[in-house]
């Protein structure tokens, strides 16, 4: 509230200042309601990109800020459809903006990297929709059509290629912004472009044939956004450290030793086989901050692997990464182990948590379910890897993998 002489003037915010696109409108009132809830606000404390901040040092922005602008591209889709004379009701309208908004609400700290350590039989994408069945609840079935869309039970498939699918809206934010934010420019793609040559054909999302090269762009983009920023060895490798630091705590817990962790985060590492309702009320307290707090209370624990891990965590004391296209041997790996458990003193076991060999794997475009298609006015389609105007087909449908090796460099991790 502003004060002007006697007047008392209240402001409502409608709308944020974003750096991708301008300013982003919050559309409805159900979505403002929404942005303000504490499910949506949570977001701004978890960091979209994880770790990737060890490499990129600008890559500090959030999935709240991902939500609006993935929110935002919503609404420029359903303006470029009904341009199209595509009917899109403002109910309809209404419930994929809510998608979007809500599409990462089930991400946890540090996301993907902390994924299967939060949820050991279910996704991120479970928890998303038990939370948006808890605020259905709260909003008196106003989310029912969005769910229907988020789970793929709609009648119109399109929505939910808008949601998930080859190029959808997620995408077509999330690599856009992480490019702006890592400064790695190859992955800024034209996601303007993109939204205007969307079609519907047959209640599916079809691209117009004149969007073969942007199609191949994204998808080169996408590609290589993979193998510079979000399997950078370096950051790839600082998630791992965290993923064998809760595997550690899990086994000190389990083994009845103390570790002080907060107490949303505590739910989890005592109920790791617990049914996904039953953490709602934990997961919803939890963010980036916990984790945090965990690892700097663990460099003071009494074991030397969790307090170890902690340290190189917190002061960016990452190993080495040694990288191949072939797998490393088992003697390979055991030589660094036995160097390392035989340096420091400890056992086989413990030195499994320094010495590790992993694999990095990505393919640009997964021809088998829900292709890309690409249409003329005349409604004639075709595949888009079919199209002779693709000339990158080839290293876009491969698998691409590779693998890595990592171990302490020098001294100074275990003192």
């Amino acid at each position: 509230m502003r004060i002007f002489g006697r007047n008392f003037i209240k402001l409502k915010l409608t709308q944020y200042n974003d750096p991708i696109y301008g300013f982003i409108a919050i559309p409805t009132p159900l979505i403002g309601k929404l942005v303000n809830h504490p499910f949506v606000q949570r977001l701004r404390r978890i960091k979209q990109m994880g770790l990737s901040f060890l490499v990129f040092p600008s890559a500090e922005h959030t999935r709240f800020q991902h939500a609006l602008g993935a929110m935002h591209l919503a609404t420029k889709t359903v303006q470029a459809l009904r341009q199209q004379q595509i009917e899109i009701s403002d109910t309809e309208a209404e419930a994929l903006y809510v998608c979007m908004l809500l599409h990462d609400l089930g991400h946890g700290p540090f996301s993907h990297a902390l994924e299967h350590v939060l949820f050991p039989k279910n996704t991120h994408e479970d928890m998303s929709i038990a939370l948006m069945k808890k605020l259905n609840v709260e909003f008196d079935g106003k989310l029912d059509l969005a769910i229907e869309m988020f789970t793929n039970t709609y009648s119109r498939i399109f929505f939910n290629q808008l949601i998930a699918s080859h190029i959808d809206l997620d995408r077509l934010d999330y690599l856009k912004r992480d490019s702006f934010y890592s400064g790695v420019t190859e992955g800024n793609i034209n996601s303007e472009r993109l939204i205007s040559m969307m079609m519907v054909q047959d209640n599916r999302l079809v691209f117009n044939t004149k969007a073969v090269y942007s199609i191949e762009k994204f998808l080169l983009a996408r590609r290589m956004m993979y193998w510079s920023v979000y399997l950078h060895k370096t950051s790839f490798v600082a998630e791992e450290l965290l993923v064998r630091f809760f595997k550690r705590a899990l086994a000190l817990i389990q083994s009845g030793k103390e570790v002080i962790v907060s107490s949303s985060l505590a739910y989890f590492l005592h109920h790791i086989d617990g049914a996904i309702d039953k953490k709602i009320d934990s997961f919803v307290r939890l963010d980036d901050a916990d984790v945090w707090m965990m690892l700097k209370s663990a460099c003071t624990n009494d074991d030397v692997v969790l307090s170890t891990l902690a340290k190189m965590l917190l002061d960016r004391k990452l190993p080495k990464i040694k990288l191949a296209y072939e797998p490393f041997s088992e003697n390979q790996i055991k030589e660094r182990q036995l160097a390392i458990s035989s340096k420091y003193g400890l056992s086989k076991a413990e030195a499994t948590y320094f010495v590790f060999s992993e694999s990095l794997e990505i393919q640009g475009y997964i021809q088998k379910g829900n292709p890309i298609q690409l249409c003329n006015q005349n409604g004639e389609c075709s595949l888009f890897d079919t199209s002779p105007d693709t000339i990158h087909v080839h290293s876009l449908t491969k698998k691409d993998t590779k693998y890595f090796l990592a171990y302490p460099k020098g001294d100074g991790y275990f003192s």
